[in-house]
């Protein structure tokens, strides 16, 4: 298992490079952050992403079914959570109540929504949380590229260094797994994360659905996270290599989308 996925605080950190330098600057194309704006992300983790909305004066929530997760972010964000300008909650999204004093300029869901089921049914529940004019920021890896099924959290540095394995069939798949020395709570996850990977069609199809607009859009050939991870500068997809249905998402390593009502 690569080291950061230990290192919590080396996850912070570049969790909230990635958002300072590449996911705040793409939002704020199209919407403006500083005081007043509020903010929620969804599966928030350790909330490093949100520290960059912290520092423009954002009001911010993380929500996270994680506790062991959500105590390390009440950690890692003492006085700003003591101040009360950042909270947090473990609670069911689909459980909680959109109210006129809890609903948000913008919803964040990095890494998130890949690992959703039933998609469709959980964007359109988020739409209850947006203020009038609010915007939602989603950014996944497209299911098809080559760490899509998330191998790379295995123990095994074998096998989480190969590319692709996770588009075998289920039970080769689960096999190898296996007989690589996954334990058994790993090889769960990753077939949950088969069940529910997205690709970049059915993201869209999905958003135009609910009904929502895509605002704006990035594809990249090597994710913003990358650089953090292993110093590799990230590219975005070019010209016509944008436009391949299908194809695009085996070499598109991170889909950055901005989406409206």
């Amino acid at each position: 298992m690569f080291e950061y996925h230990q290192d919590k605080e080396r996850y912070f950190d570049m969790q909230y490079l990635t958002a300072k330098e590449y996911l705040l600057p793409f939002v704020e194309k199209h919407l403006a952050i500083g005081p007043g704006s509020t903010v929620l992300e969804v599966g928030c983790a350790e909330a490093g992403v949100l520290k960059a909305f912290l520092e423009r004066g954002a009001h911010c929530f993380g929500v996270d079914l994680n506790t062991s997760r959500i105590a390390l972010a009440k950690t890692f964000h003492q006085v700003a959570f003591e101040e009360k300008r950042i909270q947090f909650s473990t609670e069911n999204l689909y459980t909680m109540k959109a109210t006129p004093d809890f609903c948000f300029d913008l919803i964040v869901l990095k890494d998130v929504i890949e690992h959703i089921p039933d998609q469709s049914k959980f964007i359109k529940k988020l739409t209850e949380f947006l203020k009038p004019g609010g915007k939602i920021f989603f950014a996944f890896p497209p299911w098809q590229m080559p760490f899509g099924g998330h191998q790379q959290m295995c123990r095994s540095g074998r096998i989480a260094k190969l590319p692709w394995i996770h588009l075998l069939p289920e039970s080769v798949y689960r096999a190898l797994l296996k007989s690589c020395g996954e334990a058994p709570e790993v090889i769960q996850e990753l077939m949950e994360i088969k069940s529910t990977g997205i690709s970049i069609s059915t993201f869209e199809n999905i958003v135009a659905k609910v009904p929502l607009k895509i605002i704006d859009q990035d594809f990249f050939l090597t994710n913003p996270i990358y650089y953090y991870k292993f110093g590799l500068k990230p590219r975005l997809v070019w010209g016509i290599f944008n436009a391949l249905p299908y194809v695009r998402n085996f070499y598109t390593t991170a889909a950055y989308y901005l989406v409206s009502r």
